[in-house]
């Protein structure tokens, strides 16, 4: 799915995946994300994804009010859930809109498996 704005210099289109894999980027720069999360359906198994692959883990919908974003993450063991959760989601929610000129109208999380950092 693509958003469309219009300006005075023309059009601009800007496609899901574009906006999956910048806030896949930002989100694994947060601190206590591990990686994205691949769910497997079928077999009901979570893995983590390369880092190349960030933007398996997300799920970008674009409507006309605004940008609405999931996250299936992997957290490190031992940190703060709520705490990790409001910083990636404040950090993903400012630094999309900055990329985009569009509105993050709601940012869901998905904790899918903790990991030890070694």
């Amino acid at each position: 799915m693509k958003s469309m704005m219009n300006t005075h210099l023309g059009n601009i289109a800007i496609d899901s995946d574009v906006i999956a894999n910048y806030a896949g980027s930002v989100a694994v720069e947060c601190f206590g994300i591990v990686g994205m999360a691949s769910v497997n359906v079928k077999d009901g198994l979570v893995r983590l994804l390369k880092p190349d692959s960030l933007s398996t883990g997300i799920s970008v919908m674009i409507q006309n009010s605004g940008i609405s974003i999931d996250f299936h993450l992997i957290v490190a063991y031992g940190v703060n859930i709520l705490t990790v959760s409001d910083n990636l989601i404040s950090t993903v929610k400012y630094k999309v809109e900055e990329f985009t000129g569009l509105k993050v109208e709601k940012v869901n999380i998905f904790v899918e498996g903790v990991r030890v950092i070694d």
